[in-house]
């Protein structure tokens, strides 16, 4: 029995052997780019059986779409079809030959895991674009000046507005305040202060919150929308608005008596206060984890748009023919080609580990494209309502999956840098029974407010009358949380004499 108890077969040796691999797979997968390069150095110091390709051996990435993807079906060439099982994540992990006769066979011919993805190769003419593509955007700091300009053309500003907005934007300084002088800004322009207040307002909407204020009291309101659950949102909002001189004098006593608060709730609204940023621009200041390097790039090809993924962003790797021949070799003792069995085991799990990550994400990204198409021409007010569960059945992979691959990754566009993880929101149903984004109401809504009257602004019940309107049943109480996150004050505030 005990001996029993002892057994373990090879296949669960190898099981025990792989578990932290699989683990690394899965951890790879949700890395940045970034993170993964410096992933990739550190198991070339360790492995000795990796080695970095020579560039002019590595082929150049193509861009082709698969020919089953976006044409009327819901997989990808060479995935399992919705009729057959779906695989789990450690399935997906585990989908490679372990065995070292299998990994020499593999590398017979020489190549590497970026020559096996022939689905990736560029042709020539694509050559010129892909390469402007990567130096635009390959580990570029982005400054707070570059990113509100960049996110400008997502507003509804044009011509000459959009022009008074790029010279309000070279006026916002490193802590994110406007410091400009609008009277000056009012002669250069020919524009009247309360249409330049304007479009400063449209500024104000773009991230991070606070961006474009003139004072702290503007910059801290700018940011309540993040208090919008708070008990606290009425009491705070006043602190900000009326009382932070008494805030920094430390009188409590006064604040108590003016909020009609106890100690214990101000300590409340005091820790909320404080959590707000004074100093929101700073933020892009900081240093390596501010980059944004997009891994997509989404072009548009034969009348259709193509999520390519950019390979080259990662250091080139294939497994030593060297220490493939040492294997063969009959001066080498058993004791070190057991090492190195072990270690070319390691590293072929490892580059297709990376090769896997690298499909995933690409056949993730153009499932994202293919759903959003109306999105890239249209902006946000076309953006489709997308779950990761319904990307996950399209790409016959689970859901968790879906949630790793978006994590931490950009895509460029052709109206801007996104998120992957931007495209994902629910919806709201219309009367015709289509669907629409939660950000495409929310753009309905920022709509009306731009075109009220300033003498009659919109009520959160007249929104929502308007909104019916056009055919959107939308909550009362879904319209004041949607105020709150576009940073539209109440219409009270809103109205102008």
């Amino acid at each position: 029995m005990a001996n029993l108890g002892l057994k373990i077969s090879q296949e669960q040796r190898q099981m025990m052997t792989l578990a932290p691999q699989m683990r690394q797979s899965l951890e790879m997968l949700q890395m940045p780019v970034m993170e993964l390069r410096e992933v990739i150095t550190k198991e070339m110091e360790t492995n000795p059986t990796l080695e970095m390709s020579d560039p002019a051996e590595v082929a150049i990435p193509s861009f082709e779409a698969p020919s089953g993807a976006g044409r009327g079906t819901d997989y990808f060439e060479g995935d399992p079809t919705p009729d057959e099982p779906k695989p789990s994540d450690t399935e997906e992990a585990m989908n490679f030959d372990p065995t070292v006769d299998g990994i020499l066979r593999i590398h017979d011919d020489g190549s590497d895991y970026f020559l096996q993805n022939l689905q990736n190769a560029d042709s020539l003419a694509d050559a010129e674009e892909k390469r402007q593509y990567r130096f635009d955007s390959i580990r570029q700091k982005v400054s707070l000046q570059d990113y509100l300009l960049e996110q400008l053309h997502l507003t509804t500003l044009s011509g000459s507005d959009y022009e008074v907005a790029t010279t309000l934007i070279g006026d916002i300084d490193r802590n994110g305040y406007f410091t400009g002088s609008l009277p000056d800004i009012v002669m250069i322009s020919g524009k009247s202060e309360r249409e330049i207040l304007a479009i400063l307002k449209t500024i104000q909407r773009i991230a991070p919150p606070g961006v474009g204020a003139r004072t702290l009291r503007e910059c801290l309101l700018l940011q309540m929308d993040r208090f919008e659950d708070s008990p606290w949102e009425d009491e705070i909002r006043l602190l900000i608005d009326k009382y932070l001189d008494k805030l920094a004098a430390h009188d409590e006593k006064f604040l108590c008596k003016a909020l009609h608060l106890n100690r214990e709730e101000l300590a409340q609204v005091i820790k909320q206060v404080t959590s707000l940023d004074p100093r929101p621009g700073l933020q892009f200041e900081e240093t390596e984890q501010r980059y944004v390097e997009p891994e997509v790039f989404v072009v548009k090809k034969n009348g259709r748009y193509i999520a390519q993924v950019e390979d080259r962003l990662l250091p080139h790797i294939h497994i030593s023919k060297l220490h493939e021949r040492m294997l063969q070799d009959p001066s080498v003792s058993a004791e070190t080609k057991s090492y190195i069995r072990e270690k070319i085991r390691s590293a072929n799990f490892f580059v297709k580990s990376i090769e896997q990550r690298q499909e995933t994400i690409r056949k993730i990204a153009q499932t994202i494209v293919d759903a959003q198409t109306e999105f890239f021409t249209q902006g946000v007010k076309a953006l489709k309502p997308m779950t990761m569960a319904s990307v996950a059945q399209k790409v016959n992979v689970h859901e968790t999956t879906v949630s790793r691959t978006v994590a931490n990754k950009y895509m460029r566009t052709p109206i801007g840098v996104f998120e992957m993880k931007y495209f994902f929101t629910p919806g709201i149903m219309g009367q015709d029974g289509m669907t629409v984004s939660n950000k495409s109401i929310q753009k309905l809504i920022r709509d009306l407010v731009d075109a009220e009257d300033p003498t009659a602004p919109l009520s959160d019940q007249a929104i929502e009358k308007k909104l019916a309107e056009q055919g959107f049943k939308v909550a009362r109480r879904t319209i004041n949380k949607y105020r709150g996150i576009l940073k539209i004050p109440p219409a009270y505030e809103r109205r102008r004499t």
